[in-house]
This record gives C-alpha cells, sequence and structure tokens, in this order.
C-alpha cells in the first residue's frame, strides 16, 4: 500500500475515534431514564424503516449469492421483517434491564477509617469486528448505549449495505433524541487494510470485540494492540448418555443441529454411549437424513448408519456450518468428557441423561463456556439468557466468559473516602 494510502487510512480512523471519545463523555452524563428513552426511540425506528433495510439487505444478499456464499453463512446474512423485529425487540429488553453502570459492587470499610467502594463503570470506547451478521449491528449499539460506551463497528464486506442502512436508522433516533449520534458508528471502508489498521487504534479505543469465523477471530488476536475479548468458534458437542431418554434425545439433536446451520451455537459433534448406540443409531439416521444432515462417523456409527461416510480427526475438531455432524460412539461419561475436552472450542456442550451423578460430573469436568443437562446447545445466546442481546459468546476466562451482555461491557473502578488520612 502507498504511504498516502496508510496516512489517509490513520487519519480517517482517528477522526472516528475521536468523534467516539466525544460522544462517550456525553454517554456518560446520561441518567438511565435518557439512555432507555433512546433506546426504545431506536427500537421503534428499525420497525418503521423494516422496508428500507431489507432493501439494502437484498442487495447485500443478491451479491453474496452470486459470490456463492454458503447456505449457513446466507441464513446469518438474510433479514426477514420477523428477524427486524427481533431486533427492536431486543433493544426494548435491553432499555427494561437494570442499568448495572454504577452498581457498587464491593463496600468495606478499613482499619484506619477509609471508605472503600468498587463501582461498576462504562469500558469507553468500545471497537466490534464482525463479518456477515447484520444482526450483531443492533446488539452492539444496543448493549454498548446502555453501559456508556461509545462503538465503532467495522462490518464484513458482504453485510456493507445492511449495516450502513441499520446505522443511519440508529444515528438517526439518537439525533431525534438529542444524543450525540457518534455514539455509534460504522466504518464505511472494506478495504482490508482498514481493518488491520482498526486493530491499532489503542489511542482511541478501549476494548475490541471480534464476531465472525476462526480466521477472523485468530487474525484480530494475533494482531491487536488492542485488549481483546475472544468470541470463539463453535465446535459444540451433545452427548447421549446410555441413560438418555431417547424420545427427547432426537428433538433436542435435531433442533440443535438443523435450526439454524450457520450459527455458534449449533451442534457439530455427537457422541452416543456404546450400549444404546445399536437402537439409538439407526433412528438417529433417520432423523438426521430427513433434515438432509451428512453424517460422518466411526465404525460403529457406519455400521448402524449406512449412509454415514468415515469421520477424520479433522472432523472431531471441526465447525462445519453446514449441513454436516460428526459423530463417535464412547464407552463411558469419562470418554465423553475427555473427548470433549480434546476437540471443543469451549463454547457449549450438552449431556442427555438421566443419571444424576453423570450429569454432575460432566456440569464440573467439561471446560466451555456453557453446559447443559437435557437441553439443546442453541439456548446459548444473550437474547434466551435474559440479556436482551449479546455482543458475542465469550470462549476465553478472562473477565467474561459465555454470552456476554450489559455487565460483561463494563469495568470497575475504586471510589475511596478518607477524613485526612495518610499513609504511615
Amino acid at each position: 500500500m502507498e504511504t498516502a494510502g496508510v496516512t489517509e487510512i490513520n487519519e480517517y480512523l482517528a477522526s472516528l475515534g475521536t468523534k467516539a471519545q466525544a460522544a462517550k463523555a456525553v454517554l456518560q452524563g446520561l441518567t438511565t431514564a435518557q439512555k432507555n428513552q433512546a433506546l426504545c426511540a431506536s427500537a421503534e425506528a428499525l420497525v418503521k424503516a423494516t422496508d428500507r433495510i431489507l432493501a439494502a439487505n437484498d442487495k447485500d444478499y443478491q451479491n453474496a449469492v452470486k459470490d456463492g456464499m454458503s447456505e449457513g453463512l446466507l441464513d446469518r446474512l438474510k433479514l426477514t421483517p420477523e428477524r427486524i423485529e427481533a431486533m427492536s425487540e431486543g433493544l426494548c429488553q435491553i432499555a427494561a434491564l437494570p442499568d448495572p453502570v454504577g452498581e457498587v459492587m464491593e463496600a468495606f470499610d478499613r482499619p484506619n477509617g477509609l471508605h472503600i467502594e468498587k463501582v461498576r463503570v462504562p469500558m469507553g470506547v468500545i471497537g466490534i469486528i464482525c463479518e456477515a451478521r447484520p444482526n450483531v449491528t443492533v446488539d452492539a449499539f444496543g448493549l454498548g448505549f446502555k453501559t456508556g460506551n461509545a462503538v465503532i463497528l467495522k462490518g464484513g464486506t458482504a453485510a456493507f449495505y445492511s449495516n450502513q442502512a441499520i446505522t443511519e436508522v440508529i444515528r438517526e433516533a439518537l439525533a431525534a433524541q438529542q444524543i450525540n449520534e457518534n455514539a455509534f458508528q460504522l466504518i464505511e471502508n472494506n478495504d482490508r487494510a482498514v481493518t488491520t489498521a482498526f486493530m491499532r487504534l489503542k489511542s482511541h479505543v478501549d476494548l475490541l470485540i471480534p464476531r465472525g469465523g476462526a480466521g477472523l477471530i485468530r487474525s484480530v488476536v494475533e494482531n491487536s494492540t488492542i485488549p481483546v475479548i475472544e468470541t470463539g468458534t463453535g465446535n459444540c458437542h451433545i452427548f447421549v448418555d446410555e441413560t438418555a431418554d431417547l424420545d427427547k434425545a432426537i428433538p433436542i439433536i435435531i433442533n440443535a443441529k438443523t435450526q439454524r446451520i450457520g450459527v455458534c451455537n449449533a451442534c457439530e459433534s455427537l457422541l452416543i454411549h456404546e450400549k444404546i448406540a445399536a437402537r439409538f443409531l439407526p433412528v438417529l439416521g433417520k432423523a438426521l437424513s430427513e433434515k438432509q444432515v451428512e453424517i460422518r462417523g466411526d465404525e460403529t456409527v457406519r455400521e448402524a448408519i449406512a449412509e454415514a461416510i468415515p469421520a477424520t480427526e479433522e472432523d472431531y475438531g471441526r465447525e462445519y456450518l453446514d449441513l454436516i455432524i460428526s459423530a463417535k460412539t464412547v464407552a463411558s461419561v469419562e470418554e465423553a468428557i475427555a473427548h470433549i475436552n480434546k476437540y471443543n472450542t469451549g463454547h457449549s456442550d450438552a449431556i442427555l441423561t438421566q443419571d444424576k451423578a453423570h450429569a454432575e460430573k460432566f456440569l464440573r469436568e467439561v471446560d466451555a463456556a456453557c453446559v447443559y443437562v437435557n437441553a439443546s446447545t442453541r439456548f446459548t445466546d444473550g437474547f434466551e439468557f435474559g440479556f436482551g442481546a449479546e455482543i458475542g459468546i465469550s470462549t476465553q476466562k478472562l473477565h467474561a466468559r459465555g454470552p456476554m451482555g450489559l455487565k460483561e461491557l463494563t469495568s470497575y473502578k475504586y471510589r475511596i473516602t478518607g477524613d485526612g488520612q495518610v499513609r504511615p
């Protein structure tokens, strides 16, 4: 890239950062009531602008089809009136939730008379880098705004027109509430060099969150000079234990795998206890076949399901985001847990069982952000957890883990009150 191009990019991003910093100061002076009113106004504006947003989304969708985007990613990209309504409802839910900013997390007195309080505060300016998921645009705004954080979004090229339309609607709604619209900004330059430079805007951005596939997340983690919360890919497992209620197991697996194949909480890997393999696998194979799911399995799986093909080592650790699932038989809950902890991505894993001891062992020993007993992994979602929305599913272990809602977008500071104390 030409030096002039680098300079131009840096100046452009610095301008966005400066505007975000100014907006941050305004946001942090708003009352909870003012923030909630603006969120509700934005929710209403999104619904009113449905036709405008869908027209922009259709441009993105048609371009993605021409470019050969996979079915799973097309599903992520596609907006419908119902999905816009759901995004609007998410903003209303966020407005109804308690405001974490200013919450006194701890308070205590020292023997010297100092009173110390640990209080939640906004992060400041949050950067979001995401791929073809326009719903993330609304989630990022809502959660960031409620917590007093200015947000700069770098959306994927495939969702450019959708993100542009949604951002314009939100900024117009903020301006109508006489709130600095630069509380939410979109980077409107699809040059990859801009994304890389954004990862290094540490002078203006306090936290960076990637939302997307393994490649994007790895790039951000490796290149960012800004602190990063890593949202991981989802190689999610379901283990069908020997005592599982098999009538419930099939609907759970079908839901987890096929309801939406392009999402990170979809089931990608199955483990089946060998004691139930002979009677369960044929039923499972029929149910998955009816949903056009390709099964890649071990020898036992292939013996029971004629259409199954051999699974490789790579299959057991893969997030397909497609109508494909790996399947393996195991001899015990211990073997299932060991397999999951070797191949999972720390996202969501489930056990289907009626054995309380096995359930407790699974909950205790599986290393993942979300661990389920007798339920679909599809529930790993901020909306389903009652957070209104989510900024991502964190698969790391520092500060935030699992669906990140309002509290995960705050930091804290200590407030210390004295009466003339000096340190001896």
